[in-house]
């Protein structure tokens, strides 16, 4: 069998999907899908909505030929429906959710019910975005807007024989353009409400006969649709920049190597919280003259300094296309930095209570190469090899309010005239009777401050072959195997006394002091050493809150002393190695249908805690009632003398997700209609979940999480320049078992947060005035998810209720679209997104360190605003 050679310079593993895997086999070289003006090119390549068309070889290929589930948008819808990030990708794509959440940095990227918050860098995605080949490996490095892209693939389910550890969910990929020997490009500038500013251009073209350039950016500012009402400055504003570089060269009809260099920065007020239930920490708040945001979406805050949102990100990449004979061989190289801060009020209100920073810093390099062969018998294989070498510095503290000590006071019961008078009041008995100096609880500057690092490097082999036996049926057989390495250091200071105590030995301490018949017991030593009944009997008091007063005080302890990471017992690595398969049958029934079905396995490498969160494992420690060292029994942290005051155990890290599915899919193609079907079952085992508990993050492994569903999308064109589109995606999620979740057991519960139907459509309208050459496309699109939970409860305020209180959320969004092209290249437009305003919660969480409050993130209002641009 002969297979059709994509000339050009595009992404890697994505090209290989348009290309390569779009008919099921091994193509010996990359999809480079060029402008589909260049169609007149020697060796150009035109992409629509529906057709992939390599004019190099005069072969055509068509999204029904896939045998995947892909959804494709053009650079051409993405232009129309003013997509201007990823953010707003997944209001045409139902099988993907992306929400952004405490900083500008923060987002999530979910496909089929499955992926992974991006607020602890320690964890590694399950959805892998890759930007012309190039991995992405953290959300803040993939945020910037869109300048010209050529497409957007999103690749559903399990994608590790091409995409290694970290397409365990899925992949999202986006093309950019490459350059031009023609001389081109285009401007646009656009105006919106909330003052809005968008400017973003390109050129390209030949700076010799071997040698093409381009440069494109974009500068997006526009003002907070939220106000920090005490402080009357606004939040959740846009302000940010792009700009890339790309060189071309293209000594001969065999040889190509294209280098891009870009920079982003963000700079921005990031993000809105609201209150959806008060808690009794309200009052206290209230007291000392304290105010938070109570109507959800009136879009108010209340904080006491305005949080600051600064992401860098830049680097470059040099991919390598050569062609000798029957072989085709490619090289990628890249480097990426990614510099992250944010100081964040994350109390929420506008007392001094707490403030946290992060100071981020993330490296790294990748080489990928791969060989492929284009024979023209049954047999073609693609083999290839990539390394990736990572490193991860972070340095965070939180700090203290100068009014955290009074709201404790409160709600330790303490008299508010003597709080806010300055009188001595409870805090001040508490130090007195543990013999702290006084004013020294909750008076530190930090309440924690951290240091953390990892180094991450791992290589993979990776490869298909394909058999045709016949004509129409391609039988392929891929694998992948990788390996992973992290080394991992963490060490922090808890500086705050009240936390470095433990209240149970606490009592014993000063219980066995105060009685002369027993010797005063400040170590385990000396406690392990009294009789049994005596150990019992000091036990059963200091745990007892009508006698050991200071057991409430544990809810104040929210910084404990923290073991630092590697140490004698824990070593800081993790060591994993995978091989992942996929085998798949695709036959092309007709020139009309197509038909496959698949079997492929996944695979992601462990997570590691980077966080104040991070605790030893259960293996490692275990502690006594109440947290006590002196009670706790045996393990290997405490009999080498690591045991430190009010040490639990946790997490480090998070094992490997394993996943499988079964997919089988139909695909049609007419004239004036296509559609594309696809019926899977998905399973991840050891799902990485990463859960906020009211104080901090738990990661844990989930034992077994599993979805069954379809995806179907179809296009219909009835008549000359109208054409609808619809996407569904049904899903049927369980938690197989979660045995130790946050929650509790939820082996046999729906994972929440996961709508069951999600719905895509549009219709656009292309209005020709005569031969004139103008045109006024009018584009409209809705998005719908249905009502859903949006998590499985809160571990504190859920917890206090039986779950008996989860919030839902449900989407119905409407954007539209009307632009007036003119045959001399000017274009105007308008646009709104969110046409009817809809509002729903983004998402819920615990209050921070306020039990009984529930925080969450409102949705963004209705956007509109107007466009000029020239193409030239």
């Amino acid at each position: 069998m002969k297979f059709t050679a994509f000339n050009g310079g595009a992404t890697p593993r994505a090209a290989l999907y348009a290309g390569v895997a779009a008919l099921g086999l091994s193509v010996p070289s990359v999809a480079f899908a060029q402008d589909a003006d260049d169609a007149g090119a020697e060796e150009a390549a035109e992409f629509d909505d529906d057709i992939i068309i390599v004019t190099g070889t005069k072969r055509e290929t068509t999204l029904q030929e896939t045998p995947i589930s892909v959804s494709v948008t053009s650079g051409e819808t993405l232009e129309n429906a003013q997509i201007r990030d990823v953010l707003d990708l997944q209001t045409v794509t139902p099988s993907l959710r992306v929400s952004q959440l405490q900083t500008s940095s923060a987002s999530t990227f979910i496909i089929r019910g499955f992926g992974n918050g991006d607020n602890n860098f320690g964890i590694e995605p399950s959805v892998g975005v890759f930007i012309d080949g190039v991995f992405r490996s953290r959300s803040a490095a993939a945020l910037s807007d869109l300048p010209n892209v050529q497409r957007i693939e999103v690749l559903n389910g399990p994608q590790s024989t091409l995409f290694g550890k970290n397409a365990s969910a899925g992949v999202i990929s986006v093309i950019t353009r490459e350059p031009q020997f023609e001389f081109g490009g285009s401007v646009e500038a656009s105006y919106g409400n909330f003052n809005n500013i968008l400017i973003k251009g390109d050129v390209t073209g030949p700076l010799s006969e071997t040698i093409a350039f381009s440069i494109d950016g974009s500068y997006n500012k526009r003002d907070g649709y939220a106000t920090i009402v005490n402080l009357n400055e606004e939040q959740n504003n846009r302000n940010r920049w792009a700009a890339r570089g790309q060189l071309l060269f293209e000594p001969s009809t065999n040889f190509k190597a294209r280098a891009i260099f870009d920079y982003s920065k963000i700079d921005e007020v990031c993000c809105q919280v609201a209150t959806l239930v008060s808690g009794p920490v309200t009052g206290a708040i209230n007291a000392v003259g304290g105010q938070l945001s109570t109507d959800f979406f009136d879009y108010e805050a209340f904080l006491n300094f305005v949080p600051t949102n600064e992401v860098d990100n830049y680097g470059g990449s040099l991919q390598m296309d050569y062609e000798a004979g029957a072989l085709s061989f490619t090289s990628i190289t890249s480097y990426r930095k990614l510099e992250n801060f944010f100081l964040s009020d994350i109390d929420y209100t506008s007392a001094d209570i707490a403030t946290e920073t992060r100071d981020q810093e993330v490296k790294t390099f990748t080489q990928e190469f791969r060989v492929a062969s284009d024979f023209d018998g049954p047999i073609n294989f693609l083999l290839g090899g990539y390394y990736f070498d990572e490193k991860i510095t972070q340095d965070s503290a939180i700090q203290n309010g100068s009014q955290i000590r009074d709201v404790f006071e409160l709600l330790a019961g303490g008299n508010p005239v003597d709080i806010l008078t300055g009188a001595p009041s409870v805090f001040n008995a508490v130090e007195a009777g543990l013999g702290l100096p006084q004013e020294s609880i909750f008076r530190t500057p930090l309440l924690s401050q951290e240091t953390f690092a990892m180094d991450n490097t791992s290589y993979s082999i990776f490869g298909t072959v394909d058999f045709e036996p016949f004509d129409g049926l391609v039988l392929t057989g891929g694998f992948n195997y990788t390996d992973d390495k992290k080394d991992f250091a963490l060490s922090q200071l808890s500086p705050d006394p009240l936390g470095q105590i433990n209240l149970v030995d606490a009592f014993i301490t000063g219980a066995t002091a105060a009685n002369p018949m027993l010797p005063t017991v400040t170590s385990r030593a000396g406690f392990q050493a009294l009789p049994q009944v005596v150990q019992d009997q000091l036990l059963a008091a200091a745990l007892d809150p009508t006698i050991n007063t200071l057991l409430p005080l544990a809810g104040f302890q929210f910084q404990p002393p923290f073991l630092t990471i590697p140490n004698a017992v824990e070593d800081g690595k993790t060591r994993d190695d995978k091989f992942t398969y996929l085998l798949r049958a695709a036959y092309q029934v007709s020139n009309e249908i197509n038909v496959y079905a698949s079997y492929a396995t996944g695979f992601k490498a462990s997570s590691v805690n980077l966080s104040r969160d991070s605790r030893p494992s259960g293996t490692d420690f275990v502690a006594g009632p109440g947290g006590s060292t002196f009670a706790a029994p045996s393990s290997p942290i405490l009999d080498a003398g690591l045991a430190i005051p009010n040490l639990r155990t946790g997490s480090r890290f998070a094992g490997p997700e394993n996943a499988e599915v079964y997919e089988v899919g139909l695909k049609g193609q007419w004239d004036g209609f296509g559609f594309n079907v696809a019926l899977f079952d998905q399973t991840i085992k050891g799902f990485q979940s990463l859960a906020f508990t009211g104080t901090g993050f738990a990661l844990q492994n989930a034992g077994q999480q599993s979805v069954k569903g379809f995806e179907f999308d179809s296009t219909i064109n009835p008549t000359d320049g109208l054409v609808f589109t619809f996407a569904m995606t049904y899903l049927d999620p369980l938690f197989d078992s979660f045995p130790g979740s946050v929650l509790g057991d939820l082996t046999g519960v729906q994972p929440a947060g996961i709508p069951e139907i999600a719905i895509s459509t549009s219709a656009t309208y292309t209005h020709e005035f005569g031969g004139s050459g103008n045109m006024l496309v009018t584009r409209i699109d809705y998005s719908h998810e249905s009502n859903t939970p949006i998590n499985n409860g809160l571990p504190t305020f859920n917890a206090q209720l039986g779950n008996t209180q989860i919030f839902n959320r449900e989407l119905n969004l409407v954007n539209a679209s009307m632009t007036f092209k003119m045959d001399n290249g000017i274009e105007i437009g308008a646009f709104a997104r969110n046409l009817f305003n809809d509002q729903f919660i983004t998402t819920v969480f615990d209050g921070v360190a306020q039990a009984g409050t529930v925080s969450g993130y409102p949705s963004a209002p209705r956007t509109y605003g107007g466009l000029v641009r020239f193409k030239f």
